[in-house]
């Protein structure tokens, strides 16, 4: 079974519809217990760093989401809350991937937020960009970014480089909208729902 965390999100019906045209039926649910049962989780996310920690903190889901050992992908903010904390509020985050999230840098022809389709690079192998090309583009919507560490499996650039996706022992994070990303952003979430 898959879970996805009701945290509130603007994008969870994306994502929902999504894996529907893959087959795979989710469940949305703000049940520890549900969530601690499912075999995959998402945790989805739109707006800002503070307010989606609170709609967590709200629903009772901090503990649960940091003691999960199954597979778990972040989308956009789901991604960022996963960081120890953000400059948006600010805020103490879930702490499950070190390091800070920070607004994106405005500079001459770069704009704030970002929004548009981007390639992203890779730094390792992943399991998530299986069968995916190296010149596949996914959609980004987004004003903060993940900064580039040890835990950034690719990056994407907007002036300058950012985590674009991360994986720390159970939990991987993408920064743009798989739901929203036509055919690689399909197979991502295929990727996500198959890998070992």
């Amino acid at each position: 079974m898959l879970a996805i965390v009701d945290s509130g999100g603007a994008n969870i019906a994306s994502v929902r519809f999504a894996l529907e045209r893959l087959g795979v039926a989710s469940e949305l649910t703000a049940d520890p217990a549900v969530i601690r049962a499912a075999e995959r989780v998402i945790l989805p996310g739109v707006g800002s760093a503070a307010e989606g920690m609170k709609r967590l903190h709200a629903k009772g889901l901090v503990a649960c989401v940091k003691s999960l050992t199954q597979p778990v992908l972040g989308i956009c903010l789901g991604m960022q809350l996963l960081f120890d904390s953000s400059e948006e509020g600010p805020v103490d985050a879930l702490g499950l991937v070190p390091g800070r999230v920070a607004r994106l840098p405005e500079s001459t022809g770069i704009t704030v937020p970002h929004m548009g389709w981007n390639t992203v690079q890779l730094r390792r192998p992943a399991p998530l960009l299986r069968d995916i090309a190296a010149d596949a583009r996914f959609y980004f919507v987004h004003s903060y970014a993940a900064p580039v560490t040890s835990d950034t499996v690719a990056t994407a650039a907007h002036g300058s480089a950012f985590a674009a996706i991360v994986q720390r022992a159970n939990f991987s994070g993408v920064q743009f909208h798989p739901e929203r990303s036509g055919p690689a952003g399909a197979q991502l979430l295929r990727n996500f729902l198959t890998a070992t």
